[in-house]
């Protein structure tokens, strides 16, 4: 049974219940303490914690996630995996243990020809929580399930919370014995290779306060309703159904692999066995690469790009250990031309939206694999600095510290710097890279504690939500009479704010834009009896309401008081002009460079704009003119702007484009410019007509990202300032060079090209001058023990490239006759250089190049390296050149045998 299949048959069988069927949301999700949506609940959270009130009894959903906290063990284990589906079902205070129960069991047994799984009872091992007798009786009493199968487990293993306080209470996993080939008898307990877990059944009863840990919490007191969050892993479900050892054998995955496989000539499982515990390395590799090619496929098509930071980070260190995983099974060629094509082809399956977009999915991975092979090259050969360094020194072991900075700074696999150090005859000093890696992952938790302790924060709000939903009237007014239902002070709820005080007020009503979807939340006044609030900020921290950020200029202002909101109208005409601008941006972009030029992020403010959007490569200037003047002819056509809401299906049977990385409700908002030149979804503030966006003027362009460029832009009464400046500035350098604005670009030209010629010809002039001083520093060559040694200080105005000359220059001058040593300083723009050459006399005698340039730059502030007869290096300090070369008088002694 194909795993679109599973999907499809768990849909039907919930929907056939009473349940109703839920989208999966993007993987980026707008929840501050997850870079992607990590479980099938995600989605559900603002029900379970009470923020919203859920519109249906019963839901059911087949939910995209994506966990790396593992994903060093992706392919070591059957049961890590970064991108997985999650099907799932929900009950909001409607059914709970006995309905849950029922229904899973129901369909996991049921016979395939009548629509179920088809699972052999027998094997079905579930799991309970300690003390939870209730579950124990009906899996045994109610369904028949014999006590040696019912296993009873503590809380680290049958207890959920999110982490934090709120909702939280036992689960039931079910677990299906695969066999004595996967591994020990005994239950799940005792092997959870050979019994494998796929469902996971949450008994949602109790408010619990205090979180420290998984296993570490308080219960407050059982929730007024009680709730089911059930999660059946698809890939899990279809391992079983489809009778292979893991999850990177199923029908989604394995093409992948196998083609991994074509390519590198391995042949996968030839040497492992059914256990993942009996994996030979080149199986580990090739199910990294199934599983990364397909998880960057999904993560790309959603809307994220990599880079260095954040989701961004995520993607490209999958994407690398795919490649590199490629490197290490024998293939060097760009692989991911050949792969991802192979995973968008079984995924199109139950994901449409991939095949339609894979121009840019494939863009964007294409250009990344590029960057890291380049990443690569360079890699190497700062790799082979590192090793000829330890070398130079006596040392076996490249040191843990290098090899953390080869990965951490240049993204250089460890273990490829492991096989490089050992082709070399080092060893690498894991522990301490080891250790260097540790110190991240506690500051990576840090922070993400500091995040999570933020969510925690949200406590405030969520009570403040419970006493009803923010009316929200942006879309209609500016200002509007309103209450004040709540006052905060870095987190805590008060009664009053004092003037001088800042905090955040939250109103019954409010016509102010909360900043979202790029648009930043309205500026203005809140006024009552006695009181002047300035609002500088305005957000959502839960959904359904409204916070104003306000400075009190004069009050106070109280909780219960009635106040007037008015938003300043200048600022929400500009974040109108500005916002309409980039969907006038946007379209005028996709008519220019095609439909491919996807916008993947945006932000704008009062009278500026910024787009991001997929492209390869740099925007010539005469192409950014032409996507200017699509956009001034839609400004100047004065299109009509229009709202209206609309299911997600009938917007995206529309043509409406739906924008990657937003989440949407079911109820969606289209903006419609001009018909269908441009339809977007978008919850943001709109001009009427586009000419009231006024001029619009592009100033910039560039990357921000592999396969992703930014276009900048003002609009309105900013575009027209902007204009103005260059205008100015235009008149000014004509007045210079003393000509007629229509004739300055060629007056620039000439005189570049003639500043150029000057120094040229200085250039030449100051190689001749260090032609002739070489000449004449021969005779300053001393004798140390036989070896001849020139040392001389250049002093300022020396570059690398000229003390470099100059070395080669004067060993070739001093000849082979005996041993010769050059070493050379000088400055160039503040900062000192070192440059040290050395003949195959000096070699020979023990003296090396790179070793003195060490020496040297170490005395300078700074460091370098080298090949034992070529070096150079530099430092901070140019106050110590003299220093400097006194070091390596003195080195150079002191292998030659000179004391005193």
């Amino acid at each position: 049974m194909e795993t679109a299949e599973i999907r499809r048959r768990f849909l039907s069988f919930y929907e056939s219940k009473g349940h109703t069927v839920v989208p999966s949301s993007p993987l980026v999700y707008d929840d501050p303490n997850l870079l992607f949506v990590n479980a099938g609940m995600v989605p559900f959270k603002p029900y379970f914690l009470g923020q919203q009130t859920p519109q249906w009894d019963r839901a059911t959903s087949v939910q995209k996630c994506v966990r790396t906290g593992d994903i060093e063990e992706v392919g070591k284990t059957s049961r890590h995996g970064t991108f997985f589906q999650m099907s799932g079902n929900f009950s909001f205070g409607d059914y709970f243990k006995e309905g849950a129960i029922r229904f899973a069991w129901e369909l996991i047994t049921t016979s395939q020809d009548q629509g179920g799984y088809g699972l052999d009872a027998d094997k079905i091992w579930p799991t309970v929580y300690e003390d939870d007798d209730e579950a124990y009786d009906l899996w045994h009493r109610t369904i028949g399930v014999p006590k040696e199968r019912i296993t009873r487990r503590g809380k680290l293993d049958n207890y959920w919370h999110m982490g934090v306080p709120g909702p939280g209470g036992p689960c039931s996993e079910l677990y299906l014995d695969r066999g004595p080939d996967y591994g020990r008898e005994g239950g799940p307990a005792v092997d959870e290779d050979r019994y494998l877990e796929f469902w996971n059944l949450v008994f949602m009863q109790y408010e619990l306060s205090a979180v420290r840990a998984k296993d570490d919490f308080d219960i407050a007191s059982e929730l007024p309703k009680k709730n089911i969050d059930t999660g059946m892993g698809l890939e899990r479900m279809a391992t079983l159904l489809q009778g292979v050892d893991n999850l990177y054998e199923i029908d989604e995955v394995y093409p992948v692999l196998d083609r991994a496989a074509e390519l590198t000539g391995k042949k996968y499982g030839a040497h492992s066995g059914h256990a993942a515990s009996e994996s030979h390395p080149d199986d580990v590799r090739l199910r990294v690469v199934a599983d990364h090619v397909r998880s960057s496929l999904m993560l790309i098509g959603d809307g994220v790009t990599p880079g260095n930071e954040g989701r961004g980070y995520v993607l490209r260190r999958m994407l690398r250990r795919a490649v590199r995983s490629m490197r290490l099974l024998g293939y060097d060629e760009p692989s991911l031309p050949l792969l991802l094509p192979v995973s968008v082809e079984r995924m199109k399956n139950s994901y449409p939206e991939l095949e339609a977009g894979f121009d840019r999915i494939s863009q964007i991975a294409y250009a990344e694999e590029e960057a890291f092979r380049r990443t690569l090259a360079s890699g190497t050969t700062i790799l082979d600095t590192a090793v000829s360094r330890t070398k130079d020194s006596g040392g076996t072991t490249l040191p843990g510290d290098q090899a953390f900075q080869l990965h951490d700074t240049y993204g250089f696999p460890i273990d490829l710097t492991l096989e490089m150090a050992q082709e070399q005859g080092l060893e690498v000093d894991r522990a301490g890279f080891t250790r260097l890696m540790q110190e991240q992952r506690e500051r990576a938790k840090a922070d993400a504690k500091s995040k999570k302790g933020g969510h925690a924060n949200t406590e405030v709000w969520r009570d403040l939500r419970a006493l009803g939903a923010t009316d929200w009237r942006a879309y209609s007014q500016l200002t509007s009479e309103a209450k004040v239902v709540g006052l905060v002070v870095d987190g805590v709820r008060v009664e009053e704010l004092e003037p001088g005080q800042r905090g955040q007020v939250v109103l019954d009503r409010t016509p102010f834009y909360a900043e979202s979807g790029g648009q930043v939340g309205d500026e203005g006044i809140i006024t009552a009896d006695g009181a002047h609030l300035r609002v500088v900020d305005v957000q959502r921290p839960v959904k359904g309401l409204v916070a104003h950020t306000v400075e009190v200029l004069t009050g106070p202002v109280r909780t219960g008081q009635e106040v007037s909101a008015e938003v300043d109208p200048e600022w929400r005409i500009s974040a109108c002009q500005a916002h309409s601008g980039t969907h006038v941006v946007h379209a005028a972009l996709r008519q220019v460079l095609g439909p491919t030029a996807l916008q993947s992020g945006s932000y704008n403010k009062p009278g500026y704009l910024r787009l991001d959007f997929a492209w390869g490569q740099s925007l010539s200037s005469e192409t950014r003119s032409e996507i200017e003047e699509v956009a001034n002819l839609a400004v100047r056509q004065d299109l009509p702007v229009s709202a209206q809401f609309m299911t997600l299906p009938q917007a995206r049977e529309f043509g409406a484009l739906a924008l990657f990385g937003e989440t949407y409700d079911e109820q969606v908002r289209v903006i419609e410019i001009g018909g269908p030149w441009s339809r977007e979804l978008c919850g943001g503030t709109h001009v009427g007509h586009s000419s009231q966006i006024g001029a619009l003027s592009v100033t910039g362009e560039s990357s921000v990202g592999s396969g992703v460029r930014r276009l900048e832009a003002f609009v309105g009464m900013d575009a027209l300032r902007y204009l103005a400046k260059e205008r100015a500035l235009v008149a000014e350098l004509t007045e210079i060079v003393k000509v007629q604005p229509g004739e300055l670009k060629e007056r620039v030209a000439a005189l570049v090209a003639r500043v150029r010629d000057a120094e040229r010809e200085l250039e030449k002039v100051r190689r001749e001058q260090v032609q002739a001083q070489t000449g004449k520093l021969v005779e300053y060559a001393r004798d140390l023990g036989g070896i001849r040694v020139l040392t001389h200080d250049a002093g300022d105005g020396a570059s690398a490239d000229d003390l470099r000359t100059m070395a080669l220059d004067l060993r070739g001058r001093l000849g082979e006759a005996t041993p010769v040593v050059v070493a050379l300083t000088g400055v160039a723009k503040g900062r000192p250089g070192v440059v040290v050459a050395t003949n195959a006399g000096a070699r020979a005698r023990g003296v090396k190049a790179g070793a003195l340039v060490r020496v040297a730059a170490q005395t300078l502030g700074g460091g370098g390296g080298g090949k034992d007869d070529l070096a150079q290096g530099g430092g901070t300090d140019p106050t110590r050149t003299g220093d400097a070369l006194g070091r390596i008088d003195a080195a150079v002694r002191e292998a030659a045998g000179i004391t005193g």
